[in-house]
């Protein structure tokens, strides 16, 4: 599942870079700990004290491979998109301590960090499903760490906006701002340089843009910011001549009246920026 999204020469370089901020000095309290321990051997369980998706397996299996080559085995009784119960056992750890309490944190980190979104996306998705509705996410993502995040919210159910700014055009407010409020302006200077393969969108905050926005052949709609009733107005105007989409303040608790307007997409930060993170745990088993 999403595996393309984690190229290991990408998120390996990643890895490395967190291990190097946690490491560059050594950790003295593991060594000081370990230091007459001719052979230390330990076994942990990862745990999870809440209900959710699991999200990361690959990549907290990547730390210990990388910090400690084969000095760690892992068996995880869970895949990445599997529904865990608080107090299931996820996975056990096995190997030379030293290298379990070292990486534990930042395996934890990402591991939590990840299931918690793909535990939050789902439920956004799973509230419009009955009305052929993708929820997506957006750009506003932690710097650097786009590539999980995003890896996260196809695990748990959801449908994925531009990578990045080479992906499609989207002619925001200020894009048009700039050509003097005028959307006809602002796609013809597009579509000058624009490849076939690139789609056109373009942010509308009124009624009125979208007639225009229409006039010029675009392919994809944003509604932004709108009330419900006018987002129903602005689907039948367009009535499948552009995909539609509807993006700005949207929670759980609205969601479904916004799917109800008759939008193709919903897009939202807040499956990734306002996901709390998982209840996981390292749990020794004495």
């Amino acid at each position: 599942m999403t595996k393309f999204l984690l190229n290991r020469f990408v998120i390996e370089d990643f890895i490395k870079s967190a291990l190097k901020e946690d490491l560059y000095y050594g950790d003295i309290t593991t060594d000081a700990v370990c230091a007459n321990l001719p052979n230390p051997q330990f076994e942990v369980y990862l745990t999870t004290r809440a209900d959710g998706v699991l999200c990361g397996r690959q990549i907290f299996e990547m730390v210990f491979e990388i910090l400690a080559d084969s000095e760690i085995n892992i068996d995880f009784y869970f895949s990445d998109g599997d529904e865990i119960r608080k107090g299931d056992k996820i996975a056990k750890i096995i190997g030379d301590a030293r290298f379990i309490l070292i990486g534990e944190r930042l395996a934890l980190n990402f591991v939590q960090k990840l299931s918690g979104i793909a535990t939050y996306t789902r439920k956004f998705q799973s509230v419009v499903d009955k009305y052929n509705v993708r929820v997506v996410d957006t750009r506003k993502n932690t710097p650097n760490f786009r590539i999980f995040e995003k890896y996260a919210v196809k695990v748990g159910g959801n449908y994925l906006h531009r990578f990045n700014l080479s992906d499609c055009v989207m002619l925001k407010d200020n894009h048009i701002a700039l050509l003097g409020g005028s959307i006809t302006n602002a796609v013809k200077e597009v579509r000058k340089n624009l490849s076939h393969a690139h789609k056109i969108e373009v942010e509308c905050d009124t009624i009125e843009q979208v007639k225009e926005a229409l006039l010029n052949d675009v392919d994809i709609i944003m509604l932004d910011n709108m009330s419900c009733e006018d987002m129903k107005k602005c689907c039948n105007l367009i009535n499948k001549k552009a995909i539609v989409e509807a993006s700005g303040c949207v929670t759980l608790n609205n969601i479904e009246e916004i799917a109800k307007t008759g939008v193709d997409i919903i897009s939202t930060s807040a499956i990734v920026m306002k996901a709390p993170t998982l209840d996981l745990a390292f749990d020794y088993n004495p």
